[in-house]
């Protein structure tokens, strides 16, 4: 294991992946922790920055990858994950902006987001041919 193939990818692919990771770090802690409580609202706070970062990087990881590759084969079947990761990240919001009855409904949108964004998205990272399969199983 060597974490030398991501610090030698371009920056967006780094933004990706380690916003990224601390989003699953998080996550967790989210899970595991009280709910309601100020630490739960600063950590979500967070939460759903490193979200954004993860999901508005993923559209540059591919033309970061090919410079000069033409919109057109920007994306590949991953990239649903960024369509619905957005909508999971405005639908969440939403809930939590409404108040009231419609507050507890954000922990529908943002489990989602973090077992198919986080959990299934970054299961596939680790293909053959990705940077995250070199930093664990090396060249």
């Amino acid at each position: 294991m060597s974490l030398q193939p991501l610090l030698e990818a371009p920056w967006v692919i780094q933004v990706h992946a380690f916003a990224a990771m601390a989003a699953f770090l998080l996550g967790v802690v989210q899970f595991a922790a009280p709910k309601g409580t100020l630490p739960h609202r600063t950590v979500g706070t967070v939460w759903i920055a490193l979200i954004v970062a993860v999901t508005v990087s993923s559209i540059f990881v591919r033309p970061s990858l090919y410079p000069g590759l033409p919109l057109e084969k920007w994306f590949s079947p991953i990239h649903a994950f960024t369509v619905l990761t957005a909508f999971g990240v405005l639908s969440g919001v939403s809930f939590l902006l409404r108040g009231g009855c419609a507050l507890k409904q954000h922990k529908h949108p943002f489990t989602g987001i973090f077992i198919g964004g986080l959990i299934v998205a970054g299961a596939l990272s680790f293909l053959p041919g990705r940077i995250m399969h070199q930093v664990i199983f090396g060249a």
